[in-house]
């Protein structure tokens, strides 16, 4: 039977009056992975999985904690406001970025049940240009929108979509940025099919560049992959509490790809054709199966000495 998610009442009872947590990080770590949060609970939560705020913070601590980062958002969209005009004149790359992110957005459409429009655009924009200028590590690269949008969803306030976006991003550069870790990611990838099937590592070493051709995996996190943002979310959440095992992201990858083995072998596909038979319409119920399967996945397990399973 399906486990119900962390509610409200539950997650509220994991704290004392004074706002510290009475429940130890690893219960609620085991939770997360083996239930999820409810949609009302994950605005706060993930201000602790990202590192927002601190497990060992205070209500009266995190309520100071926000008002810093709200400060210091307004200080940084003041300083971009000045160097904005040298930026525009003096740095190219800023305005191939600004034209890459323009770009992204007119193709991002969403709409609520009544037909009006749920994204502000304006702000995605604000908010990828600032990470561009303050986050020289990370650049720009084609999706940022995409996993942005899903902050600007989860809560209300720009200064904790733009903070959010970037302790996820912190947390996540090991797998998700491209000039950081998505290329060790394929690499890791790559072991782990010649390891656990050699066969369909033959088979993929015959179509050369068929696992680098994975890489909008890791870039968007698996975004695009599933049905919904709460599919995705939920996914995300786990890869935040960095269980069942380090780099999880690889073996949801390799989980992915056998789920399509036989069709892949059958037709005898490359990489764009893998990518789109991955893509529509997979539900995360596979993927939560997973999690309590995948929990024996140790590092010993894999004879990969270079690799941190």
């Amino acid at each position: 039977m399906k486990k119900m998610p962390i509610d409200k009442a539950e997650w509220e009872g994991y704290f004392d009056e004074s706002g510290h947590l009475v429940k130890s990080r690893d219960f609620i770590s085991s939770n997360i992975l083996d239930r999820g949060l409810d949609p009302a609970v994950r605005s706060e939560a993930w201000k602790f999985l990202t590192g927002y705020y601190s497990w060992r913070s205070s209500h009266d601590e995190r309520l100071t904690v926000d008002s810093v980062r709200r400060k210091s958002y307004q200080a940084l969209c003041n300083m971009y406001d000045k160097i904005q005009p040298l930026l525009e004149t003096e740095h190219r790359d800023f305005m191939q970025v600004r034209s890459f992110i323009n770009s992204d957005l007119q193709r991002l459409y969403l709409r609520d049940a009544q037909g009006y429009a749920i994204v502000d655009k304006k702000q995605l924009e604000k908010i990828l240009l600032l990470s561009y200028v303050c986050n020289t590590d990370a650049e720009y690269q084609q999706g940022f929108h995409e996993m942005l949008l899903l902050f600007q969803l989860l809560v209300e306030k720009e200064h904790e979509v733009y903070w959010l976006f970037q302790f996820f991003l912190q947390k996540t550069e090991h797998s998700c940025v491209v000039n950081i870790g998505v290329g060790k990611n394929l690499i890791m990838l790559k072991a782990v099919i010649a390891f656990m099937d050699p066969i369909f590592a033959k088979h993929l070493e015959g179509k050369s560049r068929v696992v680098q051709s994975l890489f909008p995996w890791f870039c968007l996190f698996f975004q695009q992959v599933f049905k919904s943002f709460d599919d995705v979310w939920r996914l995300w959440e786990v890869f935040l509490m960095g269980m069942p095992c380090r780099n999880f992201q690889v073996i949801v990858a390799y989980t992915m790809l056998q789920s399509v083995r036989d069709q892949i072998l059958h037709e005898n596909m490359d990489g764009d054709d893998i990518l789109m038979v991955s893509q529509p319409a997979r539900s995360l119920v596979l993927a939560s199966d997973l999690f309590p399967s995948l929990t024996f996945v140790k590092r010993s397990h894999f004879n990969v000495p270079s690799y941190n399973f």
